[in-house]
């Protein structure tokens, strides 16, 4: 030790804190989830630095099971051999973990949203943006949508392609039989959710008219 990085020291500086003070007086609770997980709720968020989830639903741990990656996305179900890191997440969340709710939250400011909008991405390689190109292709036919009603820059039509993406992502969702299985009976409920970084607000959809109203 000794030669760690100055981001190495913040987060190990970070973690002194947390024992000092959270672990310390809570833990009763550190016990109990020590026993194991049992959240009743999945929230899929984007990996932008600042939206977490925990912070802006106030919650402790074991209260939610997050699954974070660029614009918060859910591929749609297939069977096909690869590594499905979103579905194998899902799967655990609604299989084993038996999880009540689902969240996609989508924020405001989002660049993965942004780049494919623009798609400014296209064309590169892996490991120089290729991988995101990639992945945000799951917007194409969301972004023709969002191009055509409002053009590709601004502010106006980067928003309406961040909503627009909670709307893909809970498409997909409904395309896991598991999904659709218990939502159909009741046991799972789907919401999506906005959180707007300029002004804090939560959004919430209302999918009987594809509008997002802002939360109590």
């Amino acid at each position: 030790m000794g030669n760690e990085s100055a981001e190495m020291r913040d987060l190990i500086a970070g973690y002194r804190r947390f024992r000092d003070r959270e672990w310390e007086s809570e833990r009763s609770r550190w016990a109990t989830l020590n026993q194991g997980q049992q959240p009743r709720i999945m929230v899929i968020a984007c990996s932008d630095s600042r939206v977490d989830p925990s912070h802006i639903f106030d919650v402790n741990p074991g209260e939610i099971f997050v699954v974070r990656n660029v614009a918060a996305l859910v591929p749609p179900f297939e069977e096909t051999p690869g590594h499905h890191g979103v579905s194998a997440a899902l799967e655990f969340a609604v299989q084993f973990l038996r999880v009540k709710q689902i969240v996609v939250l989508g924020h405001g400011m989002c660049g993965g949203c942004k780049a494919a909008l623009t798609q400014s991405m296209q064309g590169m390689q892996p490991g120089r943006g290729g991988f995101v190109a990639d992945w945000i292709s799951l917007l194409d036919a969301a972004r023709d949508k969002i191009a055509s009603e409002h053009g590709t820059t601004g502010r106006e039509a980067e928003r309406a392609m961040e909503m627009e993406s909670v709307k893909v992502s809970l498409a997909n969702l409904r395309t896991f039989p598991c999904v659709a299985t218990k939502e159909a009976r009741g046991d799972l409920t789907l919401t999506g959710a906005f959180f707007a970084i300029s002004d804090g607000v939560l959004h919430i959809l209302d999918e009987a008219d594809g509008a997002f109203y802002p939360g109590a």
